[in-house]
């Protein structure tokens, strides 16, 4: 007899500035269903682009990854997201400055908070910089406007134009590798 057993998903919430960004990095992980990107965190009802982006709306941009635990670990997932930031600044990441572009990590669940505190425990006895990067439990989750869902692949030239003019890569690598 052939059973159909649903593959068992879980959800993680992580705003890394730029939400162009932070998708490309979790696309390509193995067990990562799909990655999408977002505003969460603020007070605004369905929140545009605009308004998230004039700063008012309390919003940040975030990724919406669902992914298999059974693939990939949650923490796996927290590692990935600590490479791909600036966690030292607040409301700002690499050239993109704003309360939208406050680093977060949103736990849906008891796990999650645990597993997040203690990862940026270790990150903060691990560097001589405080961390900025905020915890916060998991509110609504607004996907942003179809023309933002995979943006690097749609437009990669702008987009490699955005990703390398913003001094992402050295940051990235003075932080993580020096």
């Amino acid at each position: 007899m052939e059973t159909n057993q649903e593959q068992k998903t879980e959800t993680a919430i992580f705003a890394g500035g730029c939400f162009w960004c932070m998708e490309p990095v979790f696309d390509v992980m193995s067990g990562v269903i799909s990655v999408t990107p977002g505003y969460t965190g603020g007070v605004t009802r369905d929140p545009s682009y605009q308004e998230v982006c004039a700063g008012e709306s309390g919003h940040l941009e975030a990724v919406r990854i669902t992914y298999d635990p059974a693939q990939v670990s949650y923490r796996e997932l927290l590692a990935v997201f600590w490479r791909n930031i600036d966690p030292t600044t607040k409301n700002r990441q690499f050239c993109d400055f704003g309360s939208q572009y406050q680093t977060a990590i949103f736990y849906t669940n008891e796990e999650q908070r645990m597993a997040a505190e203690e990862s940026k425990r270790k990150l903060e006895q691990s560097k001589p910089w405080p961390v900025a990067t905020e915890l916060r439990a998991a509110c609504i989750f607004y996907p942003a406007e179809t023309y933002h869902h995979q943006y690097y692949r749609k437009n990669p030239l702008n987009y490699k134009r955005y990703h390398e003019g913003c001094g992402r890569r050295g940051r990235l690598k003075e932080l993580w590798e020096g």
